[in-house]
């Protein structure tokens, strides 16, 4: 069976493998002598901490938390960063955070990974936008810019959404490549490893420029070592205000966030299987009519 995707790209149906080739509307693949990557990173709060609801009901109490990258984007750094390794430095790579000034800590650990700058678009109510604003203001910045890969999350630990990277990709006009669980490069041309429902993976080849979405477990993102964390104080950090760049409005906006009601709590049975059985016996008698 055989389908063409936009060009002349056939697609092959394997036993537990789909492979894509996907080419870029030009058919071409133009790469400088100096390749440019875009990584898109977000501060989310760590997943270990108490969260509480704010005065307002449409988001959790920023007070006292304690923040980090989003897990997702780790991957997509290292990734940058082990591609510009591979072009054995020929690269430069530009991290990009939407927030408030305190993201700058996380984006310096970009920074100590191997990104070379930073680009921090100003945003102290961030939180309040929906994935299509954050693209466009994303897409506003790359847009002249010429990145020949842009890396993102898969989604992000505090939304969810898994919208961005998509979006970005189409306002820009550049073939998108989600959910990636391996990425190798050779000749110009990338081929990665999609993860799909019920543990299919599909090959996918893509000619750049294009925008990949990654999936944790894609790579094992380093520790910045202590020289590199202090280089990293000393790499470019750029900051801009995201009026000067959001060209979309929000179209959605949370009515109301809230804790899962609390339920019951599990019952522990302990014996030898003979006991096990005759007490779960009489619970169900008792509490249910499963055995009525």
């Amino acid at each position: 069976m055989r389908f063409s995707v936009w060009s002349s790209a056939p697609l092959y149906f394997g036993s537990d493998e789909l492979i894509f080739y996907i080419f870029n509307k030009n058919d071409s693949f133009v790469q400088d002598k100096i390749m440019k990557i875009l990584v898109c990173i977000k501060q989310v709060p760590d997943m270990e901490s108490k969260f509480k609801i704010d005065n307002e009901g449409t988001w959790f109490n920023m007070a006292d938390l304690a923040w980090r990258m989003n897990e997702y984007d780790e991957y997509a750094v290292e990734q940058a960063v082990q591609l510009k390794e591979q072009l054995k430095g020929d690269a430069d790579i530009t991290v990009l955070c939407i927030g408030s000034d305190k993201v700058k800590e996380t984006m310096k650990k970009a920074l100590a990974m191997g990104c070379d700058r930073g680009v921090h678009i100003s945003d102290d109510s961030n939180w309040t936008k929906d994935a299509l604003a954050n693209s466009s203001i994303i897409a506003e910045y790359a847009k002249s810019r010429d990145f020949n890969y842009i890396f993102t999350g898969m989604q992000s630990q505090d939304r969810g959404s898994g919208q961005t990277g998509v979006l970005l990709a189409e306002m820009l006009g550049l073939p998108c490549v989600t959910t990636i669980v391996d990425f190798i490069m050779m000749n110009g041309e990338i081929t990665v490893k999609r993860e799909l429902e019920g543990g299919t993976k599909a090959i996918v080849t893509v000619s750049g420029p294009a925008v990949f979405t990654c999936q944790l477990g894609l790579n094992s993102p380093r520790y910045p070592t202590l020289p590199n964390i202090m280089k990293a104080k000393k790499k470019e950090l750029l900051t801009v205000s995201a009026g000067q760049l959001q060209k979309l409005s929000p179209q959605q906006e949370t009515a109301q966030m809230y804790f899962p009601e609390k339920k019951g709590g599990g019952l522990v049975l302990e014996g030898d299987s003979a006991e096990l059985a005759e007490q779960l016996i009489k619970i169900l008698k008792d509490k249910t009519s499963v055995l009525a």
